[in-house]
C-alpha cells in the first residue's frame, strides 16, 4: 500500500483534497467515484509538482488542440457504429502524423486494454487532456453513453477553439500594424532625427519647444535603448508575478471588466465559457454543484470565477442558477435571463448552451467592430506622431529662413 493525494469534487460542490492509502491510483480514483465525488486529480504523495510539471511539457506537444477535437470526433463515431474501445483507439491509432501522437495513443490503447477505464487512461497523460475533458469522459462511463458524450465534447471543444481562433485572428492585423507603427517611429528617432541636431547646433538658432522634445526622446532611445528593454523586461516579470499573486490579479481582473471596450468583450468570452461548458457538463450528467465546480476552474477572469463560487454557495442553499449568479451583478442580463427561462422549462443544459452560442456570436461582432474602428485610430495615430516629428524638423528650417530675409 502506498499513500496517494487526491482532489475531487464532492456531490454539494466543494472541492474536496486529502490522502488515501491504496495500491495505485485506480483505486484512489474508484473509492472517490465509490463516494459519489468527481475525481479531478490523484497521484503518489511523495511526486512533487514539479515532476507532474515536467511531465506536462514533455508530453503536451502529442496532441495539438486540433488532434484532440480529431481524436474525439473519430472515436465517437467509432464507438456510436458498435466498434469495442480498445478496437476503436487502434484504428484511431493508424491514423494521426508523428510519432509522439502514436506512442501516446499506444499507451491508452494498452491502458485500457489492461482493464482501466478511458478516463484514467487519458487522465495519465499529464498535460494533455484537460481535468474537464478527463471528467467528462468520466462521467459518460458512468452513464453508459461514451458515442454521445464524446460527440458532445468534440462540439464543445471545437467552438472553444473556434472562439478562441476569432480572437486571436481578430487581434493579428491590429498587432502588426501597431508593431509596424512603433517601429517606424523608432527608427525616426534613433537614426533620421539624430542627424539634424548637429546641423541645428552649427546654425546657432533658439529651437521650438516641440523640436527640443523630439530631440530630447531620440536621444533617450538613441543613447539607452539597452535599459529600455532590460526595464521593460524586468517589468514584464514583475507584472507577471504581481499577477500571480490571488488578491493582485482579482484587483486586477475586477479593474479589467470596468474598462469600457474591453471589459465588454472579456465579460461575453466569459460568458460564453462558462455557460457552454456548464451546458456540457449538464448534458452529460455531472451534477450542478460539481459543474459549477469545474466550470469555476476553467475561467480566465479571476472577478467572474469569485462571482460563479459566490453562485455555487448561493445554489447550495437552494437557489436557481439565474437567480444565483445575477447576485454578482456582473454577467450580462440576457444571459441571466436566458438561464432563468431554461430553469423554468426544465431545460437548462440546453438552454445555457442556446446562450453559449449567442454570446460567440455578440464576441465575433464586437471583435469585428471594435477592429473596423481600431485601424483608422491607429492610422490616424500613426500620422499625428510623424506629422510631429517633420514638424519638429522643419519649424528650425523655416525660421532660419524667415531670419535670412
Amino acid at each position: 500500500m502506498a499513500l496517494f493525494r487526491y482532489k475531487a469534487v464532492t456531490p454539494a460542490g466543494e472541492t474536496l483534497e486529502g490522502q488515501m492509502e491504496a495500491a495505485s491510483t485506480d483505486e484512489v480514483i474508484a473509492k472517490l467515484q465509490d463516494a459519489g465525488n468527481i475525481p479531478l486529480d490523484a497521484r503518489a504523495a511523495d511526486a512533487g509538482e514539479s515532476g507532474s510539471l515536467l511531465a506536462a511539457l514533455t508530453r503536451k506537444s502529442s496532441f495539438s488542440a486540433a488532434q484532440i477535437v480529431q481524436f474525439t470526433q473519430q472515436m465517437a463515431t467509432l464507438l456510436g457504429a458498435g466498434q469495442p474501445l480498445d478496437r476503436a483507439l487502434q484504428i484511431v491509432l493508424e491514423l494521426p502524423e508523428g510519432e509522439k501522437a502514436k506512442r501516446m495513443l499506444e499507451r491508452i490503447r494498452d491502458t485500457v486494454r489492461g482493464g482501466a477505464p478511458l478516463s484514467d487512461a487519458l487522465e495519465a497523460e499529464h498535460g494533455v487532456f484537460s481535468r474537464l475533458y478527463v471528467n467528462m469522459v468520466r462521467a459518460g462511463e458512468a452513464g453508459g453513453s461514451m458515442d454521445e458524450t464524446l460527440r458532445r465534447l468534440a462540439d464543445y471543444l471545437e467552438r472553444t477553439r473556434a472562439l478562441r481562433g476569432n480572437v486571436i485572428n481578430a487581434m493579428i492585423y491590429p498587432a502588426f500594424l501597431v508593431g509596424m507603427v512603433l517601429m517606424s517611429l523608432m527608427i525616426l528617432l534613433i537614426y533620421v532625427v539624430p542627424q539634424f541636431v548637429p546641423m541645428f547646433n552649427d546654425m546657432g538658432i533658439e529651437l521650438p519647444l516641440i523640436t527640443r522634445v523630439v530631440f530630447g526622446v531620440g536621444a533617450i532611445f538613441q543613447n539607452f535603448w539597452w535599459l529600455i528593454i532590460v526595464g521593460g523586461v524586468f517589468g514584464f516579470l514583475w507584472l507577471r508575478k504581481q499577477y500571480a499573486q490571488p488578491d493582485t490579479r482579482l484587483s486586477l481582473d475586477t479593474r479589467l471588466l470596468s474598462v469600457k471596450i474591453i471589459g465588454d468583450v472579456i465579460l461575453k468570452l466569459e460568458t460564453a465559457r462558462l455557460t457552454r461548458t456548464l451546458g456540457t457538463l449538464l448534458k452529460n450528467g455531472v451534477p450542478l454543484l460539481g459543474a459549477m465546480t469545474i466550470a469555476r476552474n476553467v475561467m480566465g477572469n479571476a472577478a467572474l470565477s469569485e462571482a460563479v463560487a459566490a453562485a455555487t454557495e448561493e445554489v447550495k442553499r437552494g437557489n436557481g442558477l439565474g437567480y444565483s449568479l445575477s447576485h454578482s451583478k456582473r454577467f450580462p442580463k440576457l444571459a441571466l435571463q436566458m438561464v432563468s427561462v431554461g430553469e423554468e422549462s426544465g431545460e437548462l443544459d440546453t438552454m445555457l448552451l442556446k446562450t453559449a452560442d449567442t454570446f460567440d456570436v455578440e464576441v465575433k461582432n464586437t471583435l469585428d467592430r471594435l477592429l473596423a474602428a481600431l485601424v483608422p485610430v491607429v492610422t490616424i495615430v500613426m500620422t499625428v506622431m510623424v506629422a510631429m516629428i517633420m514638424l519638429a524638423i522643419i519649424l528650425p528650417i523655416m525660421s532660419l529662413a524667415g531670419s535670412v530675409q
